[in-house]
């Protein structure tokens, strides 16, 4: 009930703004002003890809439309947990009752590019997929740009979908894979296949990344593998002031309490299916341990998962823990690649891994690992969360990482440049609906190479675009 009354809410600040604009009330971007964009996304809670996302576009966008042209505002949770990320651009405070700021907020923009991966999908919260739909539909409203910017589209309530289709069909959604380009055309939004935009990201020199793994314990010579587990079971997060009530009066629902009004899915169900989780990725790893010298660590892509990486490494009998919370993006990405075997729950382990070429497989929960690996052709190295012998498959994946490294390297880094190109693609798609919808903006002129359409790359990248282009340009046409 409480996340329809949000999504209710929302709603009727869109048609109140949608009206407003019809009278007149509104002001439009006006040629020689600086073009102000609002990237709408989820950050501040130490998501690591989700910070990554939102870095490589702002490069991207300065990039395409001229950083001179353009006042850039990133919405954050947490200023400190965002404190030295996402260059010049100016924080903005997202309050957990969000509506309010989205009326204010939008509508002093000349535009909002919706950033979050996991942009129109139930699995996770409905409030994050409405303060999407919300940023995009205000911003439509006013007949500003609106673009959700490399977007995932997956199952959604009813409602959700419904709002949905109402008031972002007149939004650019570029999403990361053809399934959820689907799955929004079907509802009548505009669509344009893209990818993720963590591709480029450069982090911290190697040099970061080995001294962490030898103050850990590392050799410096055996092969590391990292593990990245979440809790898969305990989505979607609900507001619920019942339970806001219930723990503020008397102590309840301690444990899934998210923050603020939102809170975990719970109950005996739940745990059950979470330790058998774990413990199955316990059982592989100790069996492959038992047949492989690895130096073994876990990852915490985003702060929560610190619980999850804390109790498998209790079930191994202690490993090293890498947390978002104790290092930043730069820091822990450069720890990510750094390393030899890879097995990931997190999406954004796998993407910022890839261009490092750790050889990964899958654990999913939803579809965003089995579109990546899918795109990559490596089915055979995705598993699912809830997948009763899960123990064994993953002994079998882990064995097959091991076996198959330079092969599975290699389709890794032909995928790094596919996807580098389709980023690029992204910048035109970008450039060519800021003119349509701003005529007047002093968008570049002449013809570019792909590569200018993508902020600068390290010279990892460009060794790897130099190795396999022409191999990636074959594929293509094939």
């Amino acid at each position: 009930m409480t996340d329809l009354l949000l999504e209710a809410w929302v709603s009727s600040l869109i048609e109140v703004t949608r009206v407003l604009w019809m009278l007149g009330v509104g002001r439009p971007w006006q040629p020689g002003e600086k073009l102000k964009l609002l990237f709408a996304g989820y950050n501040g809670t130490r998501n690591t890809g989700s910070d990554v996302r939102v870095e490589e576009m702002l490069r991207q966008v300065r990039r395409v439309l001229g950083e001179d042209h353009l006042a850039l505002s990133v919405m954050t949770q947490n200023f400190d947990r965002t404190r030295g990320y996402f260059g010049d651009a100016r924080q903005v405070f997202l309050p957990d009752i969000f509506p309010p700021f989205l009326y204010h907020e939008v509508r002093q923009q000349h535009g909002v590019i919706a950033c979050e991966g996991s942009m129109f999908k139930s699995k996770f919260a409905n409030a994050l997929a409405t303060m999407m739909i919300g940023s995009l539909g205000i911003a439509a409203a006013e007949n500003k740009l609106s673009i959700g910017y490399g977007a995932e589209a997956g199952h959604m309530d009813p409602l959700l979908e419904k709002m949905c289709a109402r008031f972002c069909r007149r939004s650019l959604v570029i999403t990361r894979n053809e399934e959820s380009q689907s799955v929004l055309s079907n509802l009548g939004v505009p669509t344009e296949l893209g990818t993720d935009t963590a591709w480029t990201f450069d982090p911290h020199p190697p040099a970061y990344g080995h001294k962490a793994l030898s103050a850990a314990g590392w050799d410096g010579r055996t092969q590391v593998l990292v593990l990245c587990p979440i809790n898969p079971f305990w989505w979607p997060v609900k507001a619920s002031l019942a339970k806001f009530l219930a723990r503020t009066c008397f102590g309840a629902h301690r444990e899934s309490h998210y923050r603020s009004v939102y809170f975990h899915n719970e109950g005996p169900a739940v745990d059950a299916a979470y330790n058998k989780y774990l413990g199955a990725m316990a059982g592989a790893v100790k069996a492959f341990r038992a047949r492989h010298n690895v130096f073994t660590i876990l990852v915490a892509m985003e702060r929560l998962d610190a619980k999850a990486c804390e109790a498998l490494a209790a079930q191994l009998g202690g490993a090293p823990v890498f947390t978002s919370n104790e290092h930043d993006m730069y820091g822990l990405v450069s720890v990510l690649r750094c390393c030899n075997l890879m097995v990931s729950s997190r999406y954004h382990g796998i993407v910022t891994s890839m261009p490092g070429l750790v050889a990964s497989a899958g654990i999913t929960m939803d579809e965003r690992i089995r579109n990546l690996l899918r795109e990559r052709g490596h089915e055979q190295l995705l598993l699912t969360v809830d997948d009763p012998d899960l123990e064994a498959k993953l002994l079998t994946v882990m064995e097959r990482l091991a076996a198959e490294t330079d092969a599975i390297r290699d389709a890794i880094a032909r995928s790094v440049v596919r996807n580098l190109k389709t980023m690029a693609r992204m910048g035109v798609f970008l450039e060519r609906a800021v003119h349509q919808r701003y005529p007047e903006f002093p968008v570049r002129s002449g013809v570019h190479s792909w590569e200018e359409y993508l902020p600068p790359m390290n010279g990892n990248l460009e060794r790897l675009v130099e190795t396999y282009e022409g191999a990636a340009a074959s594929a293509a046409g094939d």
